[in-house]
């Protein structure tokens, strides 16, 4: 399951980096620099969170994937619903 939100983070790091790029081509206010930042840190930090939850066994493993549900909700309470 922490390898599915790691790649969701991924793709909406993606998908907000875009909005920025296109915001600011066309003329009207995108994301901003800070979500851009923060969706793209998140990303890199759940990556490698997730790399070493599929690289350790048992209760590294779990503490791991735990952690990348934790990234997620970060961003997602910080930038999303705040």
């Amino acid at each position: 399951m922490s390898g599915a939100v790691t790649a969701g983070l991924v793709v909406l790091a993606v998908v907000v980096g875009g909005a920025q790029y296109l915001g600011s081509q066309r003329g009207f206010p995108g994301p901003g620099a800070v979500s851009v930042a923060a969706h793209i840190a998140a990303a890199i930090v759940a990556i490698v969170i997730q790399h070493f939850a599929d690289h350790r066994r048992r209760a590294a493993s779990a503490f791991a994937s735990i952690l990348v549900l934790l990234v997620a909700g970060i961003l997602l309470w910080t930038q999303w619903w705040s």
